[in-house]
């Protein structure tokens, strides 16, 4: 039987209507997730082309295999020094485009079946951090109000308290997003396109009916712009957290050399309401986890619920206790 020739216009093709045909039309991909399996790509083209003297142009079917793609993967975690999490995920958009390529090249499926076969990389599994209601509270009270950064980003930390957000989902806000009539509440657009409404405290409310008072801001614009009036990025706010966390009010050793992520807050707001006894169901809602299974790890979080726990539950003495048979039948046979 002679060989399978693959030719690099072959693969260059299958890329194209990877991106065109099965993400776009049939799956209909958020950006977020065309974004991500280009990156992917980006990065694998570039590591053939350095490390294997190959020019994406060149690039066949069959120098898609099990071994490039393990190498790459190395070379991510080696040399770039990306964690497991984003291993995974570059290994997610390789697995997903050899299925495609399987449908499509059925000659090379022998070959895209070694890929498909690659196992995700196990992890563990941090325990989440989270802050007190004191540190909460010195932090919400950093910025300085006599400047305009200070005043959006104590909006910005008010915002991420109050609705457990994502940093995705809290620099998507439009001012259209707020509901300021009757209850207040706000607008998130989550991951995979899911949306759901939080409602606002009242201090919340009164924060962000000020602000767009005061900058005139109108209903198609972000409701926290940075200084050009656009949407600010993921590290603009981690460096204004930063800076936050940095000029706190002093007493609060909660904050002292810690770094503050977005995500901490969105965990202190979970833990804070399972600590004033909100039921998991309503929180999972809240934060706009898919399943409450998620939020289960909430409760393994807090130490002091654990405590709580254990205080209440008597421990056995055993120094009087005494073994006593349950019911006659088990008497007897010891009595034998």
């Amino acid at each position: 039987m002679n060989a399978v020739v693959f030719r690099s216009e072959e693969f260059a093709g299958l890329v194209q209507r990877f991106f065109l045909q099965r993400l776009l039309q049939q799956r209909n991909a958020s950006p977020a997730t065309v974004a991500a399996y280009r990156d992917t790509f980006r990065l694998l083209l570039a590591y053939v082309e350095q490390h294997r003297g190959l020019r994406p142009a060149q690039m066949t079917l069959e120098d898609f295999d099990a071994p490039l793609v393990l190498d790459f993967l190395n070379f991510l975690e080696a040399e770039r020094g990306n964690g497991i999490r984003t291993r995974n995920a570059r290994l997610a958009a390789l697995r997903s485009f050899a299925q495609y390529a399987a449908l499509q090249c059925p000659a090379a499926l022998e070959r895209l079946q070694q890929v498909l076969a690659i196992p995700m990389k196990r992890f563990e599994k941090p325990l989440l951090g989270f802050l007190s209601r004191e540190a909460m509270r010195a932090l919400l009270a950093a910025p300085d109000l006599a400047t305009w950064f200070g005043r959006r980003d104590r909006l910005l930390l008010a915002l991420l308290y109050n609705t457990g957000a994502r940093v995705s989902e809290v620099i998507a806000i439009r001012v259209e997003d707020v509901v300021r009539s009757g209850t207040p509440a706000v607008h998130l657009h989550g991951k995979g396109r899911k949306q759901r409404t939080v409602p606002l405290w009242k201090e919340t409310a009164t924060q962000v009916n000020q602000w767009i008072r005061d900058e005139a801001l109108p209903a198609s614009v972000p409701l926290l712009p940075n200084r050009h009036g656009q949407p600010m990025t993921r590290s603009n706010v981690a460096e204004r957290l930063a800076l936050a966390a940095q000029t706190a009010p002093p007493g609060c050793p909660d904050l002292v050399g810690r770094t503050v992520t977005p995500h901490i807050i969105r965990h202190t707001t979970a833990m804070h309401m399972l600590q004033s006894g909100v039921d998991l169901t309503i929180i999972a809602l809240w934060l706009g986890h898919e399943s409450p299974l998620t939020t289960h790890g909430y409760v393994e979080a807090d130490l002091a619920m654990k405590e709580r726990a254990l205080a209440a539950v008597d421990p056995p003495n055993l120094k009087t206790a005494r073994y006593q048979p349950p019911d006659r039948l088990l008497r007897f046979l010891e009595s034998l």
